[in-house]
């Protein structure tokens, strides 16, 4: 496992890491940031989620105000969780044992979120979730897993995703290409090398491309080959644009089974139907979404070209079939799908919506 730094401030904060393995054996990296000339006993705990191939580091990058800054200056403590998916970890890798988001809802956040409650006591706890952190984060709320939250913010999608059609057909067909000669797509060119069995799909994602970084067009222009785009490319600070290839790693081929079943659902469905060990988590995690219940803010950007206006769609559906939960959409005008977490202006567009519902429900 990478060894675990602290973009903050120099001098604003103190990290702690926590030991943390699964139980199922799964080693993952947990870790708590508090100002050092703060009394921390008061503070409500905030555990931030990232999405799958990206680490704990897009909510510290040092060359922004970053969120967590942000959340410290407001009075949170905020915890750290690198799940499986996290480009920190070794499980992306072609030597990575496999996994679906089932292991993520059932092991990985479930169990942080019990970790953290033993080290806070009886402080309230806050969810903000990315991307697929976000959908697995879903289908443990709506499997009971993770009660009592103070509320949760969902970034990109949560319970209904939504993808273009030229998404949906690379990734349930050319991904089934592909799945037989890879068993991930990298994002850093440097270390692929140019004689490779990737450089056809870098050759792909710079058609039409506008910046001349193979890092850049993969995640911008391609989104790992699935034709969608993670980011809007002027919302990037340079220092961020530069170290792509550090924030973001490789999407692994062994989950894109189950998105394909979660996409052709339009909701967040189990894997593991005939495996026991799953048999607490819903089948369909939409039907059971009267389980959720703190209040939710869902948000994303306007120009999100990963997962469209998919927490728009969520937010209707909900409002429909469950007008009693408290969610509540935030459309962020300008940016796309990550970068409102990496974005440079994020904290003057985006984190004040964040902080502002976690001090309603604090």
């Amino acid at each position: 496992m990478t060894a675990r730094a602290l973009y903050a401030r120099p001098g604003a904060a103190a990290i702690e890491h926590v030991p943390f393995r699964a139980s199922d054996g799964t080693e993952l990296a947990l870790a708590r940031v508090t100002r050092e000339d703060a009394a921390n006993g008061d503070r409500p705990a905030v555990l931030l989620l990232h999405g799958l191939t990206a680490s704990s580091d897009m909510f510290v990058l040092p060359e922004t105000r970053n969120l967590v800054d942000v959340l410290l200056d407001a009075g949170y403590e905020p915890w750290l969780l690198d799940w499986r998916g996290s480009c920190r970890l070794p499980y992306n890798d072609d030597d990575g044992a496999g996994y679906s988001f089932d292991d993520v809802a059932l092991y990985d956040i479930p169990e942080a979120v019990a970790r953290i409650r033993e080290r806070i006591g009886g402080r309230r706890l806050f969810v903000v979730a990315h991307c697929l952190g976000a959908l697995s984060l879903s289908l443990s709320m709506t499997a009971g897993l993770v009660p009592g939250l103070a509320g949760v913010v969902a970034q990109g999608v949560f319970l209904t995703p939504k993808l273009a059609a030229s998404t949906r057909f690379r990734m349930h067909f050319g991904f089934e290409v592909l799945r037989r000669r890879i068993r991930h797509v990298p994002v850093d060119f440097r270390k692929a090398g140019f004689r490779s069995k990737y450089t056809p799909l870098f050759a792909l994602a710079s058609l039409g491309a506008d910046c001349p970084d193979p890092t850049c067009q993969m995640l911008h222009n391609s989104a790992w080959s699935v034709g969608a785009s993670l980011f809007v490319h002027d919302q990037l600070d340079r220092h961020t644009h530069e170290r792509l290839a550090d924030l973001f790693g490789s999407a692994p081929m062994c989950v894109i089974p189950h998105l394909r079943r979660i996409e052709l659902a339009h909701t967040v469905v189990r894997w593991n139907l005939s495996d026991g060990r799953y048999s607490a988590l819903p089948e369909n995690a939409l039907d059971s979404a009267d389980r959720i219940d703190c209040p939710v803010l869902l948000m994303s950007g306007s120009e999100n070209g990963l997962w469209l206006d998919a927490n728009k769609l969520c937010h209707d559906v909900l409002a429909a079939r469950h007008p009693r939960l408290d969610a509540r959409y935030v459309e962020i005008p300008g940016y796309g799908h990550v970068d409102p977490f990496i974005g440079r202006g994020a904290a003057l567009d985006v984190f004040g919506h964040i902080v502002e519902f976690l001090d309603e429900h604090r």
